[in-house]
Order: structure tokens, then C-alpha cells, then sequence
């Protein structure tokens, strides 16, 4: 009997320790910014009733390797020495490295934007707290920080991973139609009130949402979800929002309790719901249930087929790359569009948040392009408002393993285009839209088949 009860006891200590290596942490604040700061394109007169904006994400620690932290914040986008802020303070939250910081921003455009390399040239001219709230973003930042510190301290033990994918019906519809001549003839925007536009077909787009399910036993602790579309209903109206994905994650929230849910915009850069939306306010919520509907029957499928993991099957690999600057920017043009007083303030802005790229650029600033490993799905942080083809590449290069894309991660690019695209016209691929020479497709297909191990075969 003395026997038994010491094998029982070695059996329990190594089943509960099995995992120990392996430990999951998460986070969620409000990102909200104070009444009266600027958004993306107004200025914030109350939050709308879809709650606060959001700033969360998790922490993957283990025993043989630094922490890994994934973050999504609701804002509309993150670029240059502020988005290196950012990472650099997660990472010291975290006690890593700021390359395995994955920081994202979702898009919604009734959020704020911040760069501090575009604010610096602004100053000079007077312009200082325009683009947003210089002040509040510092304090973000902090508070950013100390949020993953206590999420790496409270982590529990991760055991079990799980993903799913499943079709969102009625939400993204390609922006770009070609006419005949293979030129952009129409852009679909999110919110299209042509019903001829709207009526054209879906396009190229990719309809499922992918999921990742993280377990510490047999209780959830969160669940990673990635839907490429532009995340927009309406906007302009000065009341800061989630938006209709952000919505749509918060559903989850509150049909699972004390799991937290944290969504990324994939590669959405050409993707809208311009099909399915007029602009309406009513349809926010229609597409966030569309949405919602999609992330439960993903959820739905991954609980099939749990795994076990421990840190063996955790890894994350980089690879830094240079993006191309487009040589349609012409500095001296936009130093005279800022100087010039009686320009309208965002295209001072505008042309700010090209200077400070064309200057990054030229320093040789590169940009990491991260890959999360784990059990079978591989997971890409990209850069930038990217064309979903890119999306497309990564899935079909490795058919074998379960492929998600975050993109929107450091969002100085602007649009991201294929090289195609740039030979096509349209607004994406503008000099206004997008920063980047059209060689870019081939600097980052090479780091995605590097990253995801392409066989030399294919």
C-alpha cells in the first residue's frame, strides 16, 4: 500500500509539473485617450457607447528561452520612434528582448494615431500635440508596461493549445475594382454608398478567421483570433470606438468569462466591408454579430482537438528587413507643404509622416518581421496596411501547418502593396497611401519563407 501511495504521488508531481516550463500571462487596459485629443481624423468629443478602446495581450514565458509577448491595441496606427517606444517598454516590462515583442494596432479610425518621429518635425513648425496626445501616449506607454510586468508575474501554467478556423459570411469584400484595362477603375471603400460599386463581386479576400486557443488545463485563458478586413463602419464623428471587430471580440469576452480574448487585423490593407456596408450606423453591429458568429464557430472547432504542448513545441524566429522608400515622395515638397501655413492641417500632418520615413529609411532603419511557433500554427507579425495577398502567399507556402497573419504591426509604410499593384493605380497604392517602392513584395516574401521554413523545393 506504502508503495502505491508513493507511485500515486510521483504520478501526480510529474503530471502537474510536465508543463511547468511553459506559462502563459495576460493583459487587458483601457487605451481610451482623455476627451478633446485628437483621433485619427477629429478631435474626441465623448467615447461611444461599444466601450472603452483597448490595449491587451499575452505574455509566453518559459525556463530555456526569453519571454514572448503578442499585443493588439484599439488605435489606428503606431509608426516609427513611437512604435520602438512601445516595444522597447513592453520588452522591459516583460524582461525580453524588444524583438519578440509583437505589437500590433487594429485600424479602427475613430482612434488615435502616434508617432513621435513625425511629432518632432511638427514642433518645429508649431505643430506640436496636433496629431495626437503627446502627453497621454507617454503615459500609455507606461502603463503598457507595468500592465505585461504583472501579467509575467501572475502567469499560470500553459498546457494545452487548440485552433480552429471559420468562414465570416458578409463582411470583407476586396476595395479594388479593375476596370478592363487592368487599372483600379473603382475603390470600394469600408463605407460605400453606390449601390453599383457595392454590387461588384467580393474579389480576392480571405474569408476565415483563424484562432488559437490557449489552455492552462482544462480552463482557457485566451484566445487569439486574426480576420483580415479594414475595421471601419463609420467614422468622423468624434466618438472614439472599437469598432465593429473590436465589438465582436468583446461579445467573446462576455460569453467567456475570465478568457481573455485578443483580436488582430490580418492583412486588411485592401479589404473593407465596403460590399456590405452603405455607411449605415446600424450595420456596426451587424457586422460585429458577423463577425462574433465566425470567432464562435472557430472556438467551436478548435475545442475538438486540444494538444498538449510544453516548451519544446514554443519558439520565435525574426528576421529584419530594410522596406524599399518609394521615390515618388519628393522631400523638398513636403518640407514646403509643412512650412506652408495656409495648407490644411492634415496635409502638413501628412506630409510630416513622410519625412520622418523617408528619414528612417535612410538611416537604415530595418523593421522586424516576427514568427510565433506553436504546436502546429506558425503566426506572422507584419508591418504596415498590407494587401491580403500577402496573407494568401504565407497560407499556401506552408498548406501543412495552420498559417495566421497579424499585420498593422510598425505602421510608418502606410499601404503595403504587391507589385502589381502598384501598376494598377488606385488610392492604396498612391504616394498619399503608400510609402513604399513597389520591389517591396520581394523583400518580404523572402523573410516570410524564411520564417515559415519553405522547403527549397517549393
Amino acid at each position: 500500500m506504502k508503495r502505491l501511495l508513493c507511485a500515486l504521488c510521483a504520478s501526480v508531481f510529474v503530471s502537474s509539473s510536465l508543463h511547468a516550463d511553459l506559462r502563459i500571462g495576460t493583459f487587458n487596459i483601457d487605451a481610451t485617450p482623455p476627451v478633446g485629443s485628437s483621433l485619427a481624423y477629429t478631435k474626441m468629443s465623448a467615447l461611444d457607447k461599444d466601450g472603452p478602446l483597448s490595449c491587451r495581450g499575452v505574455v509566453i514565458l518559459s525556463s530555456s528561452q526569453k519571454p514572448i509577448v503578442l499585443c493588439g491595441i484599439d488605435w489606428i496606427g503606431i509608426g516609427n520612434e513611437a512604435y520602438d517606444a512601445f516595444r522597447q517598454a513592453i520588452a522591459k516590462g516583460a524582461g525580453t528582448d524588444a524583438n519578440r515583442v509583437a505589437f500590433h494596432v487594429l485600424h479602427q479610425h475613430e482612434a488615435p494615431r502616434c508617432d513621435f518621429t513625425a511629432e518632432n518635425i511638427l514642433a518645429k513648425h508649431g505643430l506640436g500635440g496636433e496629431m495626437f496626445d503627446v502627453k497621454f501616449s507617454h503615459a500609455m506607454i507606461e502603463q503598457t508596461s507595468k500592465a505585461v510586468s504583472g501579467a509575467a508575474a501572475s502567469a499560470k501554467p500553459l498546457t494545452h493549445v487548440a485552433t480552429g478556423q471559420a468562414k465570416i459570411e458578409k463582411v470583407a469584400s476586396n476595395r479594388r475594382i479593375l476596370g478592363s484595362d487592368g487599372k483600379v477603375k473603382f475603390v470600394r471603400y469600408t463605407a460605400t454608398r453606390d449601390p453599383k460599386i457595392r454590387a461588384f463581386p467580393a474579389g480576392v479576400i480571405d474569408p476565415y478567421v483563424k484562432l488559437i486557443g490557449l489552455f492552462s488545463g482544462d480552463k482557457p485563458v485566451a484566445v487569439l483570433t486574426y480576420y483580415a478586413t479594414h475595421p471601419q463602419s463609420y467614422y468622423r464623428n468624434g466618438l472614439a470606438t472599437p469598432d465593429f471587430p473590436g465589438i465582436a471580440r468583446n461579445l467573446r469576452d462576455a460569453a467567456l468569462p475570465g478568457v481573455l480574448h485578443v483580436h488582430f487585423t490580418g492583412a486588411g490593407g485592401n479589404i473593407g466591408a465596403g460590399k456590405w456596408n452603405d455607411g449605415a450606423m446600424s450595420n456596426r453591429m451587424v457586422l460585429a454579430k458577423r463577425v462574433e458568429a465566425g470567432m464562435k464557430a472557430a472556438w467551436d472547432e478548435a475545442l475538438k482537438a486540444r494538444r498538449a504542448v510544453s516548451e519544446k513545441d514554443v519558439a520565435w524566429s525574426v528576421q529584419s528587413v530594410a522596406l524599399p522608400a518609394t521615390d515618388a515622395l519628393k522631400r523638398e515638397t513636403l518640407e514646403k507643404n509643412i512650412a506652408n501655413a495656409k495648407a490644411h492641417r492634415s496635409q502638413r500632418i501628412r506630409s510630416a509622416v513622410h519625412i520622418a520615413w523617408l528619414d528612417r529609411c535612410a538611416a537604415g532603419h530595418k523593421i522586424d518581421i516576427g514568427c510565433l511557433k506553436i504546436a502546429n500554427a506558425r503566426v506572422l507579425q507584419m508591418p504596415g496596411e498590407l494587401f491580403v495577398e500577402y496573407q494568401l502567399a504565407a497560407q499556401k507556402m506552408r498548406p501543412d501547418l495552420f498559417v495566421a497573419v497579424a499585420a498593422y504591426g510598425e505602421y510608418a509604410p502606410g499601404y503595403i502593396g504587391t507589385e502589381i499593384a502598384y501598376g494598377q493605380g488606385g488610392y492604396e497604392t498612391s504616394p498619399i497611401s503608400s510609402r513604399v517602392a513597389p520591389s517591396v513584395e520581394k523583400v518580404l516574401m523572402d523573410a516570410m519563407r524564411k520564417l515559415l521554413e519553405v522547403p527549397a523545393s517549393k
